[in-house]
């Protein structure tokens, strides 16, 4: 039988606390289960509430399952991987594309057995209910903004405006500098470039 290859991941909020309890009853459950511990992943001093691109750690981490470095990832808790829903769904949704397993010791979730694996699919309909609520409310607040005649999206730019461009564009001016110049997006300049 194939050893799994593990991942631990540690997290605190503040710097006066230590991921030395969470790692150690993680080694042990690993032990346990017989999974090799490949890499160890700590984020110190660092709030759940931040996105991943301010946990180094936790993004590592997150490029290294898509790279199949690891197997199962073992987390002290789900607070330690996130607190906000949103994050937590894309977290999932990215390790179970992988087929990477998920323990946590708190809540006792192991993805590694099937009883385990039952409840993350419970948690992953919960998750897919929660985003579908999500469209639902942001459509019907479009359809309401239309129905009492709002203009949605980017504002239109003027005639003048694209004549501008268009002059510029001529004068060999890149589409960068153009925007940057006229304080306007790059992809309005594209828009305009594109269909003269």
């Amino acid at each position: 039988m194939k050893v799994r290859r593990a991942a631990i991941y540690a997290r605190v909020s503040t710097d006066n606390q230590t991921t030395q309890n969470q790692i150690r009853e993680l080694r042990l459950h690993a032990r346990r289960m017989g999974w090799e511990i490949v890499q160890k992943y700590v984020d110190q001093g660092i709030s759940g509430a931040k996105g991943r691109e301010q946990r180094p750690a936790y993004d590592q981490m997150l490029k290294d399952a898509a790279r199949k470095e690891f197997d199962v990832i073992a987390a002290w808790s789900v607070d330690r991987l996130g607190r906000s829903l949103q994050d937590l769904v894309v977290f999932l949704g990215e390790i179970h594309g992988k087929r990477i397993d998920l323990y946590l010791h708190q809540q006792g979730l192991d993805t590694t057995t099937p009883a385990g694996k039952a409840l993350f699919q419970m948690c992953g309909v919960f998750a897919e209910f929660e985003r579908a609520m999500i469209v639902e409310r942001v459509n019907a607040g479009l359809a309401r903004a239309r129905a009492q005649g709002k203009q949605l999206g980017r504002p239109r730019i003027g005639a003048a405006m694209e004549s501008k461009v268009r002059k510029l564009r001529a004068k060999q001016h890149g589409i960068m500098r153009i925007a940057k110049a006229l304080g306007i997006g790059v992809g309005t300049v594209q828009r305009i470039v594109a269909f003269p």
